[in-house]
């Protein structure tokens, strides 16, 4: 996310949406450029951030969307110290989540998912318990868990529509849902009435689109650098020079089993 600081949606606090709905996401989606060898970076002193040197660039590649998104869903659900946290989805973005989550003081988290290699890394994250989407409603499963109290935040970073439902239903009355995930289908989010308290339970759902720009970015690289963070459980995937380009876009489509994320390296 690269947004333009001088715009009135800046100067409201809302840098991403800086020119309009969503606009501060730029590259890859309106702007184009971003896998050439060179390419415009738009308000450069606002947007590029200076690596730790101990940082390794692979690693780096966490830093620009990853990790961002999935600590804005712990910032959206308001995680605070000993919270029982449900993050639904653990990609590479709901991996974050729960690492967010845990460094936020979340006392108890449970994680939704199935791939192994993605449970394997949420437990080094912070995950304590997972749940499994083939095994019923994600609701049931969370109540069953909490004695029928259900949680006190939710992260949603997977799913569909349907998933709001179920983040509802799992929460306690004053929860917060926090939702950083793409909803690229459907044309309606269903909030189930009565388990929202006939509109009157307490229970806040925040959507939001990741910040971006230098001084965040460079805050989250510092918490790499200094070892609090270990973005290197979600590097599935490393593939050598501008060749295996087109091979890394096709694995993010196909999304075999064995994928949290791949990297491309390309040699100076």
């Amino acid at each position: 996310i690269t947004p333009d600081w001088d715009s009135v949606e800046a100067q409201a606090g809302y840098s991403m949406h800086s020119g309009g709905m969503l606009a501060g996401w730029k590259f890859s989606n309106f702007k184009d450029g971003v896998f050439g060898e060179y390419f415009h970076v738009n308000d450069a002193n606002g947007n590029l951030a200076l690596l730790p040197k101990n940082i390794d660039p692979v690693d780096a590649c966490m830093l620009s969307d990853m990790v961002p998104t999935g600590f804005h869903g712990a910032e959206l659900a308001d995680v605070q110290y000993g919270d029982t946290v449900l993050v639904i989805g653990i990609g590479p973005v709901g991996l974050m989540g729960v690492a967010g989550a845990s460094l936020r003081g979340a006392s108890r988290i449970l994680a939704v998912g199935t791939r192994k290699n993605c449970i394997e890394a949420a437990k080094k994250y912070g995950a304590d318990e997972f749940i499994s989407y083939k095994n019923g409603p994600i609701d049931k499963q969370v109540l069953e868990m909490t004695n029928g109290k259900g949680v006190d935040k939710v992260i949603i970073a997977g799913g569909e529509v349907e998933t709001f439902a179920e983040a509802v239903r799992s929460l306690k009355p004053g929860g917060k849902i926090g939702n950083v995930n793409y909803l690229g289908k459907g044309d309606y989010v269903q909030i189930p009435r009565a388990e929202w308290g006939v509109g009157m339970g307490h229970k806040a759902i925040f959507g939001g689109l990741m910040p971006g720009g230098r001084l965040r970015m460079e805050k989250l690289g510092s918490l790499v650098s200094s070892g609090k963070l270990n973005v290197h459980h979600m590097v599935s995937h490393v593939f050598e020079g501008w060749d295996n380009l087109e091979k890394a876009l096709f694995m993010m489509r196909d999304k075999p089993a064995d994928l949290i994320k791949p990297v491309v390296s390309i040699e100076k």
